[in-house]
Order: structure tokens, then C-alpha cells, then sequence
């Protein structure tokens, strides 16, 4: 019997990031991770390299190098060493938010070898401040976190509209019936998948709709498998491939600017995975977090890569699948490290339709403003004004969403900043959260409109435990489900009657 018990304890971990699914189990749900999130990770070095003038050979080369680090960067994440990763299932990937400033950098003349050189000492930069950011976690109540997952989910569905209409929108088919159709056909199959099959069909969904949808969109001509004998089969990424790096101050300048956005993005993605695994994280958790973001993405641009950072994506499909282990995300970052090393093999992920990608996105993403929905429920809006933060912080997230050239006017590293949806959300919900809930003074006793006030009016929790099922209120008197009056036993207390204001004379 002591063994017994025994047994089952150690089976059950601490936390529920630790446990264990096997190896089969977790390449699977690793495997679905990268397809979600493959689709941006490259998109990265295909708008880079394409500005930078790169033939197509050495494109490939900058993407393979982009999934190879992303692996490894997943990798310490998700496994940890002292000091280095969150122990989170968290995929790390290229981040989005350093393509326009990399853009201007390459343009501006100093070509790859100067955004390279800014990303080392940017990254080193927010490496030194992490345990400024690492201590802010207390201003991180669920008025903040859940605005800011919300908007997590709100930003990344235009990314999922853009897939669905087939990815290119120079392309002649895009937005096509065709296209939007097999997104369609992806989301239903994964709907069909959660409903109607087990617990192990109903997580694996996202991924075997993938699989179905292109096998669907190949017999229809929308899926191209002629590339994928092109090219070499096993390439290592070469250090300094494209040169060594130019440190030049202004390149800096801004790419600090986006290391910044990068460490307020990580965090919320940090603290949005720890609510949605129902983990602790403190913030010494949080700092371990930041700094394997930093240290990965100083490291990266030896072997031809840029920023790293969490995939928003990523969270969502942890939250829709409710796989919880962090080795199930290590096994995805094995797999990246091998589609940085066979080419060829990313080239088969690569053949995965756009459309299809679309399809189950809108589900991912969606899921993830479910979830900050559903911390924003255990907000308390009674006589405070927490309506006003998530109201505030939600429209000023909407507005590079709902109007992409808002800021085009204004300083770049302004832009930079608030040209994301989710830094937007996030500087302003903790902004407002300082000033109506940390800096007190100044407050009305009585908040205004915008405060969402209690009728405070009680019961008491042994009254509710007497009411069956079927019991109601008429005219100040207990009716059960047959119509019958529940007698009231004891003093009933006599509130006293509300005045109405005498009518002034009319004159």
C-alpha cells in the first residue's frame, strides 16, 4: 500500500508544466506547436532578407538559421538552466516587433551586418535591466494581465484573416472563395475533432485538421509539395555567414527601443501562460524568463538570426488543447533545431497551405481572448475604477489594429512602440493601474460613471443553503416550485421606508 501511494504521488508533479506524456505523446503535440507557429517564424527573415536584396539560396539559409535558434532559445525556456528559462511551455521564435525597425536599418545602408550588430548589444542591454522588469510582477494584478491577454488574442486575429485569404495578398487568388473556403474546412474539422472524439483526437485537433486540410487543398491543386526536393537536405548554420556584425549608435538606439516592447511582450506572455496553466509566477520566475529571451537573442545573430521571443500563438494552442507540459514545447524546440538542420524538412512544413493555417487560427487566437476574458471575470469592478482601466487600455490596444497608419506621423521610436497592439494594452493597463490603484491620492470616494458599483444588498450563506431548486421571491415571501408559501421563522427585520423628497412649489 506505501508503495501504492508512493507511486501515484510521484506520477503527479508539484506543478502542472512538469508532467511527463512520454516521448510519442509529446513529438506529436510538439510537432502541432511548430506547425502553428511556422508559419510566423519565417516570415521574419523572408521580409528581411527580401529588403536586404538576398537571393533566394541565401534566404533559405536565414530561415533555416531562424528555426534552428528558435529551437535552441525554446529549449532553455522550457527546460531552464540557473539563472536562464521560465520552465514554461513556451515556444520561442523570431520577434515580430524589430521588422520595421530592421527594415529601416537595411535601408538606411547599413545592410544585415549593422541590424545584427544593434540586436548583440540591444540584447545585452535588456539582459543588464531584466531585474528591473523582473520586479514589476505586482503590477500585474488581473486587471492588467487579462486586458493584456485579450488583446494578445484581438492583435493576432488580423494575422489569422491574412492566412485564411491566403498569406500573399499580391497574389491573384487572394481572398478567394477557394482559399477562405479551405479555412473554413480547417475550422470545422476542428470543431467536428473536439466534439466527436476522444480526449486524445479532441487535443490533438488543431494539428490533425492541419493534416486533413492539406491533404484536402493537394487534391484540389492548392498545395505544392515541387519544392521540397529542392535544395540541400542537412546544412548547418554557418557563424558569420552574412558578414561580421557593424555596430553602428543609431542602429542601436532604435533596436534598444525594440528590446524594450520585446521585455514588456515577453512578460505578458510569461504571466498569460502562468494563468492559463494555473502555475505560480513570481518574480524571480519572471526574470529567468526575460534573461533567456536576452541572452538567446544576443547569441542569435552569430548564426544569422534576430530577436527572439515567446509566440503569442503559442499560448493560445496551450489554452485550446489544455497540454500543459513544458516537455511537450522542449520537444517542439527538438524539432525546430531539426528544420534548422534539414532544410528539406522545413520545406514539407512549408508546404502546409496558408489557408489552412488560417483556418486554425482563428481558434488559437481566439481562445487567447477567451482566456483574458475569463480572468477579467475574476476582476472585482465594485466601487473602484478597474471598468475604466480594461475599457481604456482595450480601445488604446484596438488602434493600430483597427487603423494600421495611426502613428506613421510620429517619431519612429514612437511608433515602434505603439505600433504593436499588445505593448499599447499593456503600457497603458499598467500605467492606469498605477495611477487609480497604487497612487491613491486624488480619488473620488465615490468613482465615477464609469465604475461599475454593487447594489450592496447580502444574504447570508446559511439562508442560501435552505433554498431548493424551484424556490422564488413574490412580494417579499418565499414560493417553493409547488406554489406553496415557506413559512419565515424569527423577527424579520423592518427596514425603514425611503423618503421621496417633497415636491418644491411650483411659482
Amino acid at each position: 500500500m506505501t508503495n501504492r501511494k508512493n507511486t501515484a504521488t510521484a506520477a503527479k508533479p508539484a506543478r502542472p508544466e512538469d508532467e511527463k506524456l512520454g516521448i510519442g505523446a509529446s513529438f506529436a503535440y510538439g510537432f502541432q506547436h511548430v506547425l502553428t507557429m511556422y508559419g510566423g517564424i519565417i516570415a521574419v527573415p523572408l521580409i528581411v532578407g527580401q529588403a536586404a536584396g538576398l537571393k533566394s539560396a541565401d534566404i533559405g539559409l536565414l530561415i533555416a538559421a531562424c528555426l534552428f535558434m528558435g529551437g535552441l532559445a525554446t529549449l532553455l525556456q522550457t527546460i531552464g538552466v540557473p539563472f536562464f528559462g521560465s520552465q514554461l511551455p513556451l515556444v520561442q521564435g523570431v520577434s515580430f516587433a524589430g521588422v520595421a525597425t530592421m527594415v529601416a536599418i537595411v535601408n538606411g545602408g547599413g545592410g544585415l551586418p549593422s541590424v545584427f550588430g544593434a540586436v548583440i548589444v540591444a540584447s545585452l542591454i535588456g539582459l543588464a535591466i531584466t531585474p528591473i522588469f523582473s520586479k514589476i510582477i505586482r503590477f500585474f494584478p488581473p486587471v492588467v494581465t487579462g486586458t493584456v491577454i485579450t488583446i494578445i488574442g484581438l492583435t493576432l486575429m488580423p494575422v489569422a484573416a491574412n492566412w485564411a485569404m491566403g498569406g500573399n495578398s499580391k497574389a491573384a487568388n487572394y481572398g478567394s472563395p477557394a482559399n477562405i473556403g479551405l479555412a473554413g474546412l480547417t475550422l470545422a474539422i476542428v470543431l467536428l475533432l473536439s466534439k466527436l472524439g476522444n480526449a486524445t483526437i479532441s487535443r490533438l485537433s488543431i494539428l490533425l485538421a492541419m493534416i486533413i486540410g492539406t491533404i484536402v487543398a493537394f487534391f484540389f491543386g492548392m498545395a505544392d509539395f515541387s519544392k521540397v526536393g529542392v535544395g540541400p537536405i542537412v546544412d548547418f548554420p554557418t557563424p558569420f555567414h552574412f558578414g561580421l556584425p557593424h555596430f553602428e549608435i543609431a542602429a542601436i538606439i532604435s533596436m534598444v527601443i525594440v528590446i524594450l516592447v520585446t521585455l514588456v511582450e515577453t512578460s505578458a506572455d510569461i504571466l498569460a501562460v502562468g494563468e492559463i496553466v494555473g502555475t505560480k509566477v513570481d518574480s524571480k520566475r519572471l526574470g529567468n524568463g526575460l534573461r533567456a529571451d536576452m541572452i538567446s537573442s544576443s547569441v542569435a545573430p552569430i548564426f544569422g538570426s534576430f530577436t527572439q521571443s515567446a509566440f503569442a500563438q503559442n499560448v493560445g494552442l496551450v489554452a485550446v488543447t489544455g497540454i500543459k507540459s513544458r516537455f511537450v514545447v522542449s520537444a517542439g524546440g527538438v524539432i525546430l533545431v531539426i528544420l534548422g538542420l534539414l532544410p528539406v524538412m522545413g520545406r514539407v512544413v512549408a508546404a502546409v497551405p496558408t489557408s489552412v493555417l488560417g483556418g486554425a487560427g482563428i481558434v488559437l487566437f481566439g481562445t487567447v481572448a477567451a482566456s483574458g476574458i475569463r480572468t477579467l471575470s475574476t476582476v472585482s469592478y465594485k466601487n473602484n475604477m478597474n471598468l475604466i482601466i480594461v475599457a481604456t487600455s482595450i480601445g488604446f490596444g484596438m488602434i493600430p489594429i483597427a487603423a494600421p497608419t495611426f502613428y506613421d506621423k510620429f517619431p519612429t521610436w514612437f511608433g515602434t512602440i505603439f505600433h504593436s497592439g499588445i505593448s499599447s494594452a499593456a503600457v497603458m493597463a499598467i500605467l492606469l493601474n498605477l495611477l487609480f490603484n497604487h497612487l491613491k491620492r486624488g480619488n473620488p470616494e465615490n468613482p465615477s460613471v464609469f465604475a461599475a458599483a454593487g447594489t450592496g444588498r447580502e444574504i447570508s450563506a446559511e439562508l442560501l443553503a435552505c433554498l431548493q431548486n424551484g424556490d422564488r421571491c413574490e412580494n417579499g415571501k418565499i414560493i417553493d416550485a409547488e406554489g406553496q408559501e415557506v413559512p419565515v421563522t424569527g423577527q424579520v427585520p423592518v427596514t425603514e421606508p425611503v423618503k421621496e423628497p417633497e415636491p418644491k412649489p411650483v411659482h
